[in-house]
């Protein structure tokens, strides 16, 4: 896998482990690097870990979707950026098909022992909707 795919294969995983409910994945991706979202910013995998306590799950999963577009990624050596947008749309029982958050991730990687790892996930939080069937309190990210 080249470069390039390395670091788009991470933009994609943090989507996809929140969608199947695996929350220590998540914050795993974080355990060398940071996570910011507004004036919050959170360091290494505990933090990061914490802010998932909140997501509701529904028999393990959040029932949501990440979808990521216009990935964009910039390498430089041993260090990396990209950005996309996102759209996280939720359906449950008592919930009817609708996006819930719609924003940006701008992302900071860097080589380490020749793995591409997340030095920082910036989230923008462009658009909110009911994220009441998604965390436990009021959130401005996923």
């Amino acid at each position: 896998m080249d470069d390039d795919q390395a670091i788009r294969r991470l933009v994609t995983d943090y989507g996809e482990r929140i969608d199947t409910g695996d929350l220590d994945g998540v914050a795993d991706l974080f355990r060398h690097g940071a996570w910011r979202s507004g004036t919050r910013r959170l360091e290494g995998y505990d933090a990061v870990r914490a802010v998932y306590d909140d997501v509701i799950l529904y028999d393990g999963v959040p029932s949501t979707r990440h979808v990521m577009s216009g990935v964009v990624v910039d390498i430089d050596g041993d260090v990396a950026t990209s950005r996309c947008t996102f759209t996280v749309y939720q359906a449950c029982p008592d919930f009817p098909l609708q996006a819930v958050l719609i924003g940006r991730y701008h992302d900071e990687f860097v080589r380490v022992d020749g793995a591409w790892r997340f030095r920082v996930r910036t989230i923008h939080a462009d658009m909110l909707g009911d994220l009441s069937h998604h965390m436990r309190r009021r959130a401005s990210t996923s």
